[in-house]
């Protein structure tokens, strides 16, 4: 077996030694990736670089160009990875593996990307404040009878633009602004902080309900500090008011990268993320949902309640996205 090399840091890729065959370039902080790179390379003998990227993932591949030793891209959220797409960094990867074990739904029509993992965008609610079975939509969010009780991090953020998107693909413009207003109307404060800062405002008595992805359950639980606020809250799992409405789910996503040295080792790296044996690890480490059919999540997550993920595909939702950036500053929802 050849020597298995991991790096935290993204300037040490470029001096990766050359029997390294699978590097990556990744959103996903090293600790959650570093279960599945134990298994890819104890499976196969092929080591992997990981190189955590806080940001400017796309803009770096750009000033790389085909000098880049990036071979394969991991990323969350479905607007970050069509960027990618549409900046020219990817390259479609189709195979009979991937094509069995993702579903439509959670990839490209053309390969240029692949959903590993989904988590819920659902409302985290008070049980002391707020009765199970009130909240059952979102377009309820809106109603008045919230006035005063919601809170959610920036309209702008990308988990935000997200579900509205997904509400624009349902409803359409006009509703999708008119629901926005209600929402911004319902707030209890000035849209701030990310996910487990509502939880922690609900906890503190600030707010009712908020908006928030599943796995910051798992994060906030796993942390002594923060598992006060993850215990004041119930995960509600509400859905889109149209026929074949469900909730709202994101994804965790890969993609080969145009530039790719290594693309026979790539290629069965990212076969690898997709089977059943990766999935739970993946899902496990991350308290999120595996895609691949026949795959359970974890106790933990499968705990939180039945997720039934809207009917809607992930591309569907990235081609609102411009609007529903648009909408959102038309409402001035931050302001």
């Amino acid at each position: 077996m050849r020597p298995h090399l991991k790096y935290a840091l993204p300037l040490m890729l470029a001096t990766a030694p050359a029997f390294a065959d699978v590097n990556v370039y990744s959103y996903r902080q090293p600790e959650l990736i570093q279960p599945l790179v134990d298994a890819f390379t104890e499976e196969t003998g092929i080591p992997v670089n990981v190189a955590f990227l806080e940001s400017g993932l796309v803009e770096r591949l750009k000033a790389e160009g085909d000098r880049s030793p990036a071979d394969v891209i991991l990323t969350v959220d479905i607007s970050r990875i069509i960027e990618a797409v549409e900046a020219g960094v990817t390259q479609p990867l189709m195979t009979d593996t991937l094509k069995e074990n993702i579903p439509a739904q959670y990839h490209a029509p053309d390969g240029q990307w692949w959903g590993m993992t989904t988590r819920a965008r659902i409302v985290y609610a008070s049980k002391d404040r707020v009765a199970p079975g009130e909240v059952t939509t979102y377009e309820d969010l809106a109603d008045p009878k919230w006035q005063g009780r919601i809170c959610t991090r920036s309209g702008m953020h990308t988990y935000m633009i997200g579900l509205t998107s997904a509400y624009l693909a349902h409803h359409g413009p006009e509703e999708t602004k008119a629901w926005l207003e209600g929402l911004k109307a319902n707030l209890a404060r000035k849209p701030q902080g990310n996910d487990r800062a509502q939880v922690k405002a609900i906890w503190a008595g600030e707010c009712d309900i908020s908006l928030g992805n599943t796995y910051y359950m798992g994060e906030m639980l796993a942390d002594p500090e923060q598992k006060v606020w993850a215990d004041s809250v119930r995960l509600d799992f509400p859905v889109f008011d149209v026929e074949g409405g469900g909730t709202h789910v994101n994804i965790s996503g890969v993609a080969l990268t145009k530039a790719a040295k290594n693309k026979e080792d790539a290629t069965r790296f990212i076969e690898f993320l997709s089977s059943h044996e990766a999935q739970e690890i993946y899902a496990e480490t991350n308290s999120e949902y595996p895609v691949a059919p026949g795959t359970e999540p974890s106790e933990l997550v499968a705990g939180w309640g039945d997720l039934n993920p809207d009917n809607l595909s992930l591309m569907e939702i990235a081609n609102q996205r411009a609007s529903a950036l648009r909408l959102t500053e038309e409402v001035d929802y931050d302001g």
